[in-house]
C-alpha cells in the first residue's frame, strides 16, 4: 500500500488527552503504510503495530469512557461495545492472520486496511459524535442476543459448508476494502411485511476460488461466468440456511438480487445504517455479512436479476471488472451540483470518486490513492489551500497532482492560486466540454 493518513485539525474532539492519543494512532498505521510492502520490514512493522494498538487501547478507551461518562454522554454504551469490539476481536484475529501466513501481503493488506478504515471512520464518526460534532452510525445494531446467535449460525455454516475454521474480525464492518472481491445485494420480503430486508454479501476473490470454486469442480483461477454463477447459488443457499434460524425470517422469499460494483457497495455504508455488518476471515479468504432493514439501496443502483437476463449480467459485471485500469479523479466541492455535474461529465473516461468536504477528501485519498484531485478553493470549515498544504507537507502525498476549481479568476485571487503551487486551476464558469478537454490535456502531457 502507498497510503498515509493525514491528521488534521477537524479530527480533534477538542478533549487532549483523546485527541493526543488519537494522533498516535495515526502515526502508527502510517508506519505500517511505509513498512508494510518492505519485505524486511513487513513482520517487525506489524508486530509495532499490534503491540502499540495493544498499550494503548485500555489506556486511550478507558479514559475516551471515562469522559464520555463525565458529561452523560448518551451512546456511552454502544459507543464502549465498539472499543471492546475492536479490542477483543478484530486485532486479535488480525493477529492471528499475519501469524498463520508468516506476514504474507494479503495479510499485511487485510490489517492495514481494516485498522485505518476503522480508525478514520471511528474518528469522523463515533468520536465526533462525543461532543455533538456528528452522528453515530452504529445506533439501530441488532439486539446483542440476536447478534450473537447470528455469529454463529454463520461460523457453523461455513464450517458445515467448506470445513473452514472462521473468526469474527469485526461486528462493525464499515465497508472497508479487504482486497479484490465480488459484491452480491439480496433483497427479501414477506406478504406480510411491508418493508423488506437486504442482504449484502461481500466475498474476497481467492476465496471463492478456493471453496466454491472447488466445490464445483471448476479449474480457474479467477472469476469467471461459470464461478459467479455458482457463488450466486451458494449465496441464496447460504442466507436462506441463516434465515432458518432467524425467528422473525419465517416466510421470506428472496424478492431481488443484483451484482455490485466495490462503489455502490461502499455508497450503502457511507450513506444508510446497517443492523448487522460482520467481517469474517476463513483462513482461504475474507467475507462480510450485512443487513439493513428496511430496503434502503437508491432504486436503479444496480440491474435486477433473474432467469432470462442471469448469463447476460454476469458477463456485463465481468467485463466491468476486466477493463484496464482507468486513471482515478477525486472530485472534491461542497457543492452538490459540481460534484454531480463533473461525475457525469468524467465517468466515461475516467474512475470517478466525489468528497463534500475537506475532510472527506483527506480520507477518500488515504483509502484509495486517486490520480489527481481536482479540488474546490472555496470550502467551508477546511478549504482547498489547507487541503492542498496538508497534502504537500506529507512525503508520500507531496507528488500527488492538484488542480484548482474555484468560481473567481480575478487577478488577485489567480495570484493566491498560484503561489500555492497546485498542478493548474480550472474556472467553474468554463463550458463542461473546455473541462473535459483540459482534464484530458492535462493526462496526456503527463503521459
Amino acid at each position: 500500500m502507498e497510503n498515509q493518513l493525514i491528521w488534521k485539525d477537524e479530527y480533534n474532539i477538542g478533549v487532549d488527552a483523546i485527541d493526543k492519543e488519537h494522533q498516535r494512532l495515526f502515526k502508527i498505521i502510517n508506519k505500517l503504510f511505509a513498512f508494510g510492502k518492505e519485505e524486511k520490514k513487513s513482520q517487525w512493522a506489524c508486530q509495532e503495530g499490534i503491540k502499540y494498538f495493544k498499550d494503548h487501547a485500555m489506556k486511550h478507551f478507558g479514559e475516551e469512557e471515562n469522559y464520555m461518562r463525565s458529561i452523560g454522554y448518551p451512546g456511552l454504551e454502544d459507543h464502549r461495545k465498539l472499543h471492546q469490539g475492536f479490542r477483543r476481536k478484530t486485532l486479535p484475529a488480525l493477529e492471528a492472520e499475519l501469524e498463520r501466513t508468516g506476514y504474507s501481503e494479503d495479510a499485511v493488506d487485510h490489517f492495514l486496511g481494516v485498522c485505518a478504515g476503522w480508525l478514520i471512520g471511528h474518528t469522523l464518526m463515533e468520536d465526533r459524535a462525543i461532543t455533538g460534532k456528528g452522528m453515530s452510525k452504529w445506533v439501530d445494531l441488532l439486539p446483542e442476543e440476536e447478534l450473537e446467535a447470528m455469529k454463529k449460525v454463520i461460523l457453523q455454516l461455513v464450517y458445515d459448508m467448506f470445513r473452514l475454521e472462521s473468526h469474527v474480525v469485526s461486528d462493525t464492518y464499515s465497508g472497508e476494502k479487504f482486497g479484490r472481491g465480488l459484491y452480491c445485494r439480496l433483497v427479501y420480503g414477506t406478504e406480510q411485511e411491508e418493508e423488506d430486508r437486504e442482504i449484502f454479501l461481500a466475498f474476497e476473490e481467492k476465496l471463492l476460488i478456493n471453496t466454491v470454486g472447488k466445490a464445483m469442480g471448476i479449474e480457474t483461477n479467477r472469476l469467471d461466468t461459470m464461478l459467479v454463477n455458482a457463488t450466486r447459488f451458494t449465496a441464496h443457499q447460504f442466507v436462506k440456511r441463516i434465515m432458518e434460524h432467524l425467528p422473525d425470517a419465517d416466510g421470506c422469499e428472496i424478492k431481488e438480487e443484483n451484482l455490485l460494483t466495490y462503489e455502490k457497495f461502499q455508497d450503502v455504508f457511507e450513506k444508510e445504517k446497517m443492523q448487522a455488518s460482520l467481517l469474517f476471515d476463513t483462513g482461504a479468504g475474507y467475507f462480510a455479512y450485512c443487513v439493513i432493514a428496511p430496503h434502503m439501496l437508491e432504486k436503479g443502483a444496480a440491474t435486477p436479476i433473474g432467469a432470462d437476463n442471469a448469463m447476460a449480467e454476469i458477463g456485463k459485471y465481468l467485463k466491468k471488472r476486466d477493463v484496464p485500469q482507468r486513471k482515478k479523479i477525486l472530485v472534491v466541492d461542497d457543492s452538490m451540483t459540481i460534484r454531480q455535474g463533473m461525475k457525469e461529465l468524467l465517468c466515461k473516461d475516467y474512475e470517478v470518486a466525489v468528497a463534500a468536504s475537506g475532510t472527506s477528501a483527506i480520507r477518500s485519498v488515504a483509502l484509495d490513492r486517486p490520480d489527481l484531485v481536482l479540488l474546490d478553493y472555496e470550502m467551508p470549515v477546511c478549504d482547498g489551500k489547507q487541503v492542498l498544504e496538508m497534502m504537500r507537507s506529507e512525503e508520500e502525498y507531496a507528488s500527488l497532482p492538484i488542480i484548482f476549481l474555484t468560481g473567481r479568476t480575478d487577478p488577485a485571487t489567480v495570484r493566491k492560486l498560484v503561489s500555492l503551487k497546485p498542478d493548474g486551476y480550472l474556472a467553474k464558469y468554463l463550458k463542461m466540454e473546455e473541462i473535459k478537454q483540459k482534464i484530458d490535456a492535462y493526462f496526456e502531457k503527463k503521459a
